[in-house]
């Protein structure tokens, strides 16, 4: 039978028809609190070099002329470099680079925090429309264009090479102290001539300390030396076998190793300004000096690398010589820029556009240059269209080529080279590059082809182990936890996201329901200010709570409903005081005196309490809910129980994926398992069901029917729903008719050909159901292609990579079109919340498609060239835990803060009428809602701050309830107290958070350089007014923050602030809008993914995790990381049999099959174990982590080395090391 579909009429269509401390260079350790870290940076002074010459350990070839901005050219890789690669000695005198155009200027970013009036009450990041008075410390790592003459290969390079931690070391350790006067492009730089007049210097130096030597501070006197660093395996020297080194070939130039700091040209007035002394050379192992302090302590040896699985060097290797640097001068002549034409170059450098930015770090690519991409990601599921070899990875990737062939001897160490480290890239391979031809003879650390090496001195390497270590915190909080955290105690800081505790609520709400960024807030907006640390709070309203945590306790009233004081509306709660003999309380928020209701009332014992205190979890519980009446009800009538309609694309892309058939079978399955309060009973969440392309097929699916009844609606410009009765169904009523339509819809439509779709009309569709049923709801909305249909809400493409990295970037984060966001507002007023699962294989667009579920408390959910095969499993997970998991409707978020302080801003997926309500159509037990609070007024020590998060909702039962949690902090006068009570992870969350939002209106650069300089503002304040007074070459970090540089340059390399060549626009927007409604735990594992090594698994513990770098990793090993999205099996190529059968039942690496996504059942202990890790890992976390099992070599490894976040990112993030050090000059500035 034929339907008729003008427009809007509809005919009913029978479904059988087929239509179809400082812990740094000294490492503080004592018994007792160690309150701060202090990184002593200046052990040793060498002899001043020669003016103009450069530092020993610090040039390095990547300091390149900067001919106009652009990155380096990508040179044909010979393997590892050694530290030191001079050009050719020049005469005369030193002058700045030389610039083919005028380099560009250091402007100021309109994107700075720096020019607030003092008026201002402000604190936490600023408001993103001020200038800064200093743009020298806020200034980009530009990176200079490198060039270099000679034959270029015919094979075009992809990308460069990340330095080895040799590199790192002798840059670290050239930081020396100068005596001498530094050149004018700054000290270790070899200035090449210079034909343009200089601007000021990107990264100037910091000055130097007073002294040489730093003398113990005074508080902390259990100061010793660092012992000597123990030579790390020599499996780490063969951690990648390279070929072994072959002749020397003129003809080949060498590359340039990337620079870890690049400076802009240098400033013109030549003032004095040496490096940062971030530096300890340490003495050789036989004479560790004497502790600084003579009290009993014992040296603080640093920890080895987990699981070597070689002896070490003998110790001659690791004996370390000091000599004066030669005393030539050396600078850089300018090099001529390669053909244009040639393969594997990049334009030669001219001025660049205006709009270019300069890359955050070295090595960065401008996006006009990137390669293309070439490497699976994790973001993505399967493979491509048939026309790309891979998909586009959206993950930045490490700079590797090929592997060489395996078994093969890493070269041997070239003079110069400190044993500790292997002469590698990274891992990378190949053979170690020569000097560039016609340069003339050797400088210290460069190997001498063809000559008798001089005797260069051996360097001084840094011990990665001196620097804070996020496991070592990690490690140490587990181990302070042995009895439950209770909340009774105001200002307490909880334990560690990543330590698991069980939590007694005595007063104050779980940290598993709030976390904040400090617990014992400043005083005054002045301190707030000087301080800069963020004052916010991380709610996670509806949190799931482990078994042996009862969950918050439901109080009912009766008809008056809750009690609440009269003024300021706060809810009744522990901080309330009761007084006149209890007739009476005063308000603990605005002090304001309310009469306690004749019901209420109850007699005060000798300390003021009402003696059924204990009795009402209201007074004596952080977290509790109150049963609601019918005032608190939307027009006054209480609520219908929720809807779930379910909405599937049924064009061309999601028929011939299989994605429909998938669905259809799915949900036969979930109806049984809809939400419910009460788990004996049956849901009374009803259903619905829709499926679309350009047009809308509604479906009768009412339980007197003998088969279901499609109903056309056609015309989507005027969407409304064609049918009331026999929409919305109760499941247990309807099941036959529903199964039978489920087992209809994929037959219906295999032969369809339509492959453009709608997207807007869907949701109106499903929000016009709800309304006509007059209740809350969802829409699970499963959609494949951007929608090009003519119908409101139609989308064109708009990706264009040439706008990444401009000024026009932020426009690809904001809705192309505003119809979504009037028509979020719509959904928000009715209660009805839209997850989307999206299932594109090319841009489709998700800042735009993202605005309802963002704007209503959804999710979206992305699975790129989703295959049935590969990623059914996700998919199924993930849909099964978001039908399954608790949830509220209809919702309405408040925070009351005491006098003093007030909530200003909300991070998270929600919308805002006004000011002060955050209304969520949907609120499920993932979200997180993070709150910043600014000083309207002083606190007081006495009383603290109080803040209370009052939250009404409908149950999934259709119950009214107001779920409140009430937090209590201290406040103080001393900024010391301050950075005592701080918690790390809360700040990350907070400033992903604001950073994220900040590109909607901010060049992401400008993003990037205000979150650098809060941190430096944060880590300069405590330095100035809370450290014991000390050698300015020593980084002084507080105990408790000691690890927030690692974290923010995590934040800072993520691929939404700093993108590879090949993280699609889309996967930016949804990262983006994933991590604005993660809580703590979920940011913290997501920035520093969670590296475990499972050479031995015994008994129920956990392996110790290892720090989230390439050299930790042995080459005999097998590790597990967590990131939150993804897990990865890393497995080593020298990995024993024993354990490969253990784990795969194969005794050979090369019959691992790196395609698996589970591991194979096996019957032994080991592969059990790992297995319910495994499981452990996915039950903890809100998505269904795909397994991917990465051999070492292996052209995926690009994507897990990705994610170890302390080295440095192809896309230019810097490493750790290199951060830390940037961080030291930025302090130094402030306090200079």
């Amino acid at each position: 039978m034929s339907v008729c579909e003008t427009e809007g009429l509809v005919k009913h269509r029978p479904l059988g028809s087929s239509t179809r401390t400082a812990d740094t260079l000294t490492l503080l350790s004592y018994p007792g609190f160690r309150d701060e870290l202090k990184m002593n940076v200046n052990q040793h002074t060498p002899l001043a070099a020669p003016y103009g010459q450069p530092q020993p350990g610090y040039v390095q070839p990547g300091y390149a002329p900067l001919d106009g901005g652009y990155p380096t050219s990508y040179m044909p890789y010979h393997g590892p470099a050694p530290a030191y690669q001079h050009g050719a000695p020049q005469q005369g005198p030193a002058r700045g680079p030389p610039s083919s155009a005028p380099p560009p200027v250091a402007t100021g970013q309109p994107y700075n925090q720096y020019n607030q009036s003092q008026g201002d009450m402000q604190n936490g990041p600023p408001p993103m429309t001020q200038e800064p008075p200093r743009p020298a410390a806020s200034q980009p790592y530009n990176s200079g264009a490198a060039t270099l003459p000679g034959h270029q290969p015919s094979y075009p390079q992809h990308y460069g090479h990340p330095s080895t931690m040799q590199q790192v070391t002798n840059q670290m350790t050239g930081m020396q102290i100068n005596s001498g006067p530094p050149t004018a492009a700054g000290p270790g730089y070899a200035p090449p001539y210079s034909s343009q007049p200089p601007v000021s210097s990107a990264y100037s130096a910091a000055p130097p300390p007073s002294y040489t030597q730093a003398p113990p501070p005074a508080v902390s006197s259990g100061s010793v030396q660092m012992a000597p660093p123990s030579v790390p395996p020599a499996s780490q020297q063969q951690y990648y076998g390279g070929p072994p080194p072959q002749a020397f070939n003129p003809s080949l130039p060498p590359t340039t190793s990337q620079q870890q700091f690049t400076s802009a040209p240098p400033t013109s007035c030549q003032q004095p300004l040496p490096p940062s002394s971030y530096s300890s050379p340490m003495p050789p192992p036989s004479q560790a000096p004497p502790p600084l302090v003579s009290q009993p302590q014992q040296p603080f040896p640093p920890p080895q690398p987990a699981y070597s699985s070689a002896p070490p060097p003998p110790d001659s290797q690791a004996a370390f010589t000091s000599g004066p640097p030669p005393g030539a001068q050396v600078s850089f002549p300018p090099r001529a820029p390669p053909p244009s034409s040639l393969a594997g170059s990049f334009p030669p450098p001219g001025p660049p556009p205006s709009s270019a930015p300069s890359s955050q770090y070295p090595g960065s690519i401008s996006p006009h240059q990137r390669p293309l991409p070439s490497h699976p990601s994790p973001y993505h599921s399967g493979p491509p269209p048939p026309r790309a070899q891979m998909p586009p990875t959206s993950m930045a990737q490490s700079n590797h080529l090929p592997p060489g062939p395996q078994g093969q001897q890493q070269p041997p160490l070239q003079p110069g080279m400190s044993a500790g480290y292997p002469a590698q890239q990274n891992g990378a391979f190949g053979q170690v590059r020569g000097p560039q031809p016609g340069y003339a003879g050797p400088y210290p650390g460069q190997p001498n082809y063809g000559a008798p090496a001089p005797a260069a001195p051996a360097q001084k390497r840094l011990d990665p182990d001196a620097i804070p270590s996020p496991i070592q915190v990690i490690e140490d909080d587990k181990a302070k936890v042995n009895e439950p955290f209770t909340t009774g105690v105001r200002g307490q800081a909880p334990p560690l996201v990543t330590t698991s505790f069980q939590v007694k609520d005595q007063g104050n709400a779980s940290p598993r329901f709030v976390r904040c960024t400090a617990y014992n807030m400043p005083c005054t907006s002045d301190m707030a200010k000087q301080s800069q640390v963020p004052l916010a709070a991380v709610i996670k309203p509806l949190a799931t709570l482990p078994p042996d945590e009862a969950p918050p306790y439901l109080v009912d009233h009766g008809e008056s409903g809750p009690i609440r004081c009269n003024r300021c509306k706060a809810y009744m709660c522990p901080y309330m005081q009761f007084i006149e003999g209890g007739r009476r309380f005063q308000c603990a928020f605005c002090s304001c005196v309310t009469e306690v209701p004749p019901h209420y009332f109850q007699h005060l014992d000798h300390t003021g309490k009402r003696v059924d205190c204990y009795e009402r979890p209201e007074l004596s519980l952080g977290s509790y809910e109150f049963l609601a009446t019918v005032d608190y009800c939307k027009n006054n009538k209480l609520p219908q129980p929720p809807a779930f309609i379910f909405l599937i694309d049924v064009s061309y892309n999601a028929v011939k994926s299989g994605l429909v058939s998938i669905v259809c079978q799915e949900l036969k399955i979930l109806l049984d398992n809809l939400p419910r309060e009460n788990p004996e009973a049956d849901s009374v969440v009803r259903v619905g069901f829709v499926t679309y392309n350009k047009v809308l097929h509604f479906y009768n699916v009412k339980a007197s029917l003998a088969q279901p009844q499609m109903l056309v609606v056609s015309d989507v410009a005027d969407m409304f729903v064609p049918l009331l009765d026999g929409f919305l169904v109760n499941v247990a009523e309807s099941r036959l008719v529903i199964e039978s339509l489920l087992d209809q819809i994929p037959e219906m439509f295999a032969d369809t050909r339509e492959t453009e779709t709608v997207f807007g009309p869907v949701i109106q569709a499903g929000l016009e159901a709800l309304k006509a049923a007059d209740c809350a709801g969802k829409l699970f909305v499963f959609h494949t292609s951007l929608p090009i249909a003519e119908a409101p809400g139609k989308l064109k493409n708009r990706e264009d990579k040439k706008l990444v990295g401009t000024d026009k970037e932020k426009s690809l984060f904001q809705p192309q079109v505003s119809f979504y966001n009037t028509l979020a507002k719509e959904c928000v007023a009715q209660g009805c919340c839209v997850d989307l699962f999206l299932f594109p294989n090319q841009y489709v667009d998700i800042a735009t498609l993202g605005v309802v579920p963002v704007s209503t408390g959804g999710s979206v959910y992305k699975y790129t060239y989703f295959q049935a095969q590969s990623d059914q499993e996700r998919f199924l997970n993930d849909l099964r835990r978001d039908v399954q998991k608790p949830v509220g409707f209809d919702a309405v978020m408040r925070v009351r803060t005491s006098t003093g302080i007030r909530a200003t801003d909300f991070y998270g997926s929600f919308f805002m009428s006004n000011t002060t309500d955050v209304e969520l159509a949907g609120l499920d037990c993932d979200k997180a809602v993070t709150v910043e609070f600014k000083h309207d007024d002083k606190l007081s020590e006495e009383t603290g701050a109080l803040m209370q998060c009052a939250v009404l909702y409908t149950t999934c039962s259709g119950q009214r309830r107001l779920r409140v949690h009430n937090m209590a902090v201290n406040c103080c006068s001393q900024l010391a107290d301050l950075y005592r009570n701080c918690e790390t992870d809360t700040i990350i969350n907070f400033l992903s958070k604001y950073a994220l939002r900040g590109i909607l209106n901010n060049h992401t650069k400008a993003v990037r350089d205000t979150l650098i300089n809060q941190c430096a503002q944060i880590l300069a304040c405590y330095r100035k007014n809370c450290a014991s007074p000390s050698s300015a070459g020593q980084l002084i970090l507080p105990e408790c923050m000691k690890l927030l540089p690692v974290y923010l340059n995590c934040v800072l390399k993520s691929d939404v602030l700093l993108p590879g060549a090949d993280i699609s626009l889309d996967d930016r927007a949804y990262l983006r809008q994933l991590i604005s409604c993660m809580d703590v735990s979920d940011t913290h594992v997501f920035f520093y993914p969670r590296l475990l090594p499972l050479m031995k698994l015994e008994g129920d513990s956990l392996p110790v995790a290892v720090r989230a770098s390439e050299e930790r990793l042995s080459k005999g090993g097998v590790y597990l990381m967590e990131t939150g999205l993804h897990l990865f099996l890393w497995v080593g190529a020298s990995v024993q049999q024993e354990l490969l059968l253990n784990i795969f039942g194969t005794p050979s690496f090369s019959q691992i099959d790196s395609a698996m996504t589970n591991l194979p059942v096996l019957d032994n202990p080991f592969s059990k174990r790992l297995r319910e890790l495994i499981d452990s890992f996915r039950a903890q976390r809100s998505r269904y982590m795909k397994l991917m099992v990465v051999k070492q070599e292996d052209r995926a490894e690009l994507v897990f080395k990705h994610f170890l976040v302390e080295d440095k990112s192809s896309s230019g993030g810097a490493s750790y090391v290199d951060f830390l050090c940037h961080m030291h000059k930025e302090i130094r500035q402030l306090l200079s």
